[in-house]
């Protein structure tokens, strides 16, 4: 936009020789003859926003390579020299703002003499330099007049501006996406000297690199008002408990997207109600970070609102996603929706498909189905024969419909009646009643043929507890038996490798259903504190492992003046483990 100055403007002419050659090795030396405007001039504003019609006649020819290498020259001198501007900041302006150049050449009528014409423009019409600037900041054409400053046209009217952009840009922050910051959190362009720094400084302070900062600011320019974001912090706090290292956050973000650190904690806090175990969050991080991150959580509340709308509980769903936590892995998640949508669009009702996803879940989430034309095809659009062939069997979705008829066969031969039949034989063995309601339940909470849950179960009475003990104890945990076999060793050799006897496991079987890395890490602090005679020398299995995080730092930590940083020490040695 090009604003005429007021005729009450004072300007003195000067001549100006300027050597390209030593600022600039692509421009050659040239002399060209320029106004300066009077201290008055630069403290000019202009109480209007809007283009001013030129008295040089405008043109909308196309403009030529070499016009506008010469109009980049024109406004870079007019920048450096006649403004005064800084001459990375000239040069990043007059080579950066494609569009403002356009809108210059407009003002003159031969592409010939650009030079010679363009200088005399300027000398008489002073620009409005907050266009070229934004726009060389990244921003749009179209997004550039929503941030323009009102009855400002000179950037030097905004010191604070220029301040706090060179704070950005001295940090590392590239220009180009300042644009962006200045569009989401203008607020930060107004603090005053020294505060935007100290601001960025807190955050390298949480323990995070100075690359991983640039990258965080960049994406979230809002953390940077007010103080240090509690939530991105909580955050933070939680993938180190995962054993994750502070500057993984960095690769998990992406300039394409913004964050709601709000919605992201509570995201991880669904997850770990459902029970993921510290492992299983970060093997998903490391495998698939995009279904935590992008959207802060969307995919994982999409999937759980879909879930809700077919009319499984609030409480049904937790013990899915505890039985099949690779269920968030993206491939499981497109899957799972996909089979969902095929089963709407052949009419079938909702509480059939709740039914469906309960029992077949696994199946689910594991084929790739074609869609509903496939299976129309082979029942001849007769909806209702289709859906209930499907009710009474729903295996034959994935043999009608699957992507892989090899890779179905296998999954069917291995998930067949015959897996159903071995598993129920197993529960009656620890008790259940045939047909019954507490029956139905069981079989969707245990996971895996009924010959691995025998195996399982055996291997707990082989430890030495007793049978009919074992049997009360798995209807009380399930979940137990959802783990391999090697799994439930290992947990049983840390047990009496810890001093404790299997019996203990009686009083407290969820002890098996904490990750190994939880286990070893509380144990090996509580051993610490008895050496050091700050804790009691027999507390319960249930005492060190079922309280929270922060309860265990307040009672079993902070409670020995070394114990923090031996806490930190022990974590450190796990997470590099």
């Amino acid at each position: 936009m090009i604003v005429q100055v007021n005729k009450s403007l004072v300007f003195s002419p000067v001549d100006i020789e300027i050597s390209y050659k030593k600022q600039n090795p692509f421009l050659s030396s040239l002399k060209v003859q320029c106004l300066c405007s009077s201290r008055s001039s630069q403290n000019a504003k202009v109480s209007h926003s809007g283009p001013v019609q030129s008295p040089v006649t405008l043109h909308s020819t196309r403009v030529s390579r070499v016009a506008r290498t010469d109009a980049q020259r024109v406004l870079f001198d007019y920048l450096h020299c006649t403004r005064n501007f800084d001459f990375n900041d000239a040069e990043h302006i007059s080579k950066n703002s494609p569009h403002f150049i356009e809108n210059l050449l407009t003002k003159i009528d031969n592409d010939k003499d650009v030079v010679r014409l363009l200088n005399k423009f300027l000398r008489y019409n002073p620009i409005n330099e907050f266009e070229p600037f934004f726009e060389s900041l990244g921003l749009r054409p179209s997004e550039v007049p929503s941030v323009l400053p009102p009855h400002l046209m000179y950037l030097g009217d905004n010191d604070m501006l220029l301040e706090n952009f060179h704070v950005l840009c001295n940090y590392g922050i590239p220009r180009s996406k300042i644009g962006r910051m200045y569009k989401e959190a203008r607020e930060i362009f107004g603090y005053n000297y020294g505060v935007l720094k100290l601001k960025l400084l807190a955050y390298e302070n949480l323990g995070l690199s100075k690359t991983t900062v640039v990258k965080l600011v960049s994406c979230c320019p809002s953390l940077l008002i007010g103080g240090v974001d509690r939530e991105f912090v909580n955050v933070l706090g939680r993938l180190n408990r995962a054993g994750l290292k502070n500057d993984l956050i960095g690769g998990y973000l992406s300039a394409k997207e913004s964050y709601d650190w709000k919605r992201l904690i509570d995201t991880i806090y669904f997850l770990d109600k459902v029970g993921y175990s510290e492992e299983q969050f970060r093997d998903l991080l490391k495998t698939n970070p995009v279904l935590v991150f992008e959207g802060s959580g969307k995919k994982v509340y999409l999937l759980f609102g879909r879930l809700l709308k077919l009319g499984l509980k609030v409480n049904e769903i937790y013990s899915l996603f505890t039985q099949y936590p690779q269920i968030l892995s993206a491939k499981r998640v497109k899957n799972l929706l996909r089979g969902i949508h095929i089963l709407l669009v052949i009419g079938m009702g909702v509480e059939d498909i709740a039914d469906i996803i309960s029992t077949q879940m696994e199946l689910l989430c594991s084929a790739a189905l074609k869609g509903p034309v496939t299976l129309r095809r082979q029942f001849k659009d007769k909806k209702d024969s289709l859906c209930q062939i499907l009710m009474e069997n729903p295996l034959e979705l994935f043999r009608l419909d699957s992507k892989s008829e090899v890779e179905s066969s296998k999954m069917l031969s291995s998930r067949g009646p015959t897996n159903k039949l071995e598993k129920t034989a197993f529960l009656l063995r620890l008790g259940y009643v045939e047909n019954s309601d507490e029956m139905a339940r069981a079989l969707k909470m245990f996971r895996g043929r009924g010959d691995q849950l025998q195996e399982r179960f055996d291997c707990l009475v082989q430890a030495g507890l007793d049978y009919n003990v074992v049997s009360s104890f798995i209807k009380q945990a399930p979940m137990v038996l959802n783990q391999t076999k090697d799994v439930i060793e290992k947990k049983i050799d840390c047990l009496t490798n810890l001093g404790c006897s299997v019996n203990s496991l009686v009083a407290f079987p969820s002890y098996l259903c904490y990750d190994m890395e939880r286990i070893n890490l509380r144990f090996r602090m509580y051993t610490w504190l008895k050496e050091k005679g700050a804790a009691k020398p027999k507390l319960s299995l249930s005492t060190i492992l079922a309280c929270s995080d922060a309860r265990f730092i307040k009672y079993f930590v902070d409670v020995h003046p070394e114990g923090p940083a031996m806490w930190e020490s022990l974590r450190n040695t796990s997470a590099s483990s």
